[in-house]
C-alpha cells in the first residue's frame, strides 16, 4: 500500500508531464484514442466521485466560519474568469469555435488541484476546499447560465440540456462520494488516498480523446490557443488576488481566492464540449490545454506566494 501511495504522489506531482506526453502520443495515433471520446462523461464522473470521497460534511463548516472569504471566492470564480475569457476572445478576434471553447472553460467551477496549490502556497486551504466545493455544487446552474450569457452570440446554446449534463457528471458523483464516505468512513479513507492516481488517469484519457479528434485544428492554431490559455490563467490569478485584497481579506485568504479563481475544472469544459458540440471538436481544445497549463502555472504561483508569506513573517 505504501508503494502505491508513493506512486500516486509521484504521478500527481508530475501530472503536467503525463498530460503532455499523452497528448503527443494521441496526436501520433489518433485512431487509437478516438474510442475514449464517448467515455468522457464517465471519466469526468470518476474524477468527481474521487472529489466526493475526500469530502465530509464538516468541510462545509468553513463557509459559516469564513463567509466573506467563501462568498468572494465563489462570486469571483463565476464573474472574473468568464468575463476575462470574453474580453480575450474579443481583443484577439478569435474564430467562433475557439472563442466558444475559451468562454466554456472560463465558465467552469474551480479545479480540485487548486486545494493542493493553496496548501503549497501556505494559503487558507480550508477556504480553498470550501470555495471549490461550493462552486462545483453551483456549477449545474451557474456554468450553463454564464456560458449562455457570454457565448450565445456565436451559437444556439441549450442551457437546460447543459444543466442536466453538469448535474449528472458533477453533482451526482460528488453526492454519491460524500454518502459513501459518511457510511464507510475509515474504509474509504484508504481508498480515497489513491483516488488522485485514478483522477489523473481519467483526465489524461479525456485529453487524449480531445487531441485525437482535433489534431489538425490544434496544429493550425496551437500557438494561439496556448497563448490565450496562458493569458487567461495568469489574469485569473492576478485579478482574483486583487479582488481579495480589495475586500481586505487576509493574505492567506487572498492566496486561496487567487488560486481558486485562476484554476478551472477544465475536465468539465472538455466533457461539455464533447457532449454538446460534437460537430466542433476545436471547442474542447482550450479546456485540454488549460488542463495541462494550470498544473505548471499553479506550482510556480504557489512558490511565489510561499515567499510572500515568509517575507511577511
Amino acid at each position: 500500500m505504501n508503494a502505491l501511495l508513493k506512486f500516486t504522489q509521484f504521478v500527481s506531482k508530475t501530472f503536467a508531464v503525463w498530460v503532455v506526453l499523452s497528448a503527443l502520443i494521441a496526436a501520433q495515433f489518433p485512431d487509437t484514442f478516438k474510442f475514449f471520446l464517448g467515455w468522457i462523461p464517465y471519466l469526468l464522473g470518476i474524477v468527481m466521485l474521487g472529489m466526493g470521497l475526500t469530502l465530509t460534511f464538516k468541510d462545509f463548516g468553513e463557509v459559516s466560519r469564513n463567509p466573506k472569504g467563501a462568498i468572494i471566492g465563489v462570486v469571483a470564480q463565476f464573474i472574473v474568469m468568464p468575463a476575462l475569457a470574453f474580453l480575450l476572445v474579443k481583443l484577439f478576434d478569435l474564430p467562433p469555435d475557439l472563442a466558444i471553447g475559451v468562454i466554456l472553460v472560463g465558465s467552469c467551477p474551480g479545479g480540485t488541484s487548486s486545494n493542493v496549490m493553496t496548501y503549497l502556497a501556505k494559503g487558507n486551504t480550508a477556504l480553498s476546499v470550501a470555495c471549490t466545493t461550493i462552486s462545483t455544487l453551483l456549477a449545474p446552474i451557474l456554468t450553463p447560465a454564464v456560458f449562455y450569457l457570454f457565448a450565445s452570440q456565436w451559437l444556439d446554446i441549450d442551457a437546460g440540456a447543459m444543466f442536466v449534463s453538469v448535474l449528472q457528471m458533477v453533482l451526482l458523483p460528488i453526492f454519491v462520494g460524500v454518502i459513501i464516505r459518511s457510511i464507510f468512513k475509515q474504509k474509504v479513507e484508504n481508498v480515497s488516498q489513491v483516488m488522485p492516481l485514478i483522477s489523473v488517469i481519467a483526465i489524461v484519457l479525456i485529453v487524449t480523446a480531445v487531441v485525437s479528434v482535433s489534431k489538425d485544428r490544434i496544429i493550425e492554431s496551437g500557438l494561439l490557443i496556448f497563448a490565450i490559455v496562458v493569458l487567461h490563467n495568469a489574469l485569473g490569478y492576478a485579478v482574483g488576488y486583487l479582488v481579495a485584497r480589495l475586500f481586505k481579506l487576509p493574505l492567506s485568504d487572498s492566496k486561496a481566492v487567487s488560486i481558486e479563481v485562476g484554476m478551472q475544472n477544465s475536465g468539465l469544459g472538455a466533457a461539455l464540449a464533447a457532449i454538446h458540440f460534437k460537430a466542433n471538436p476545436l471547442i474542447a481544445v482550450p479546456s485540454a490545454v488549460f488542463s495541462f497549463w494550470h498544473n505548471i502555472s499553479g506550482p510556480i504561483l504557489a512558490m511565489i506566494f510561499n515567499v510572500m508569506k515568509e517575507k511577511k513573517e
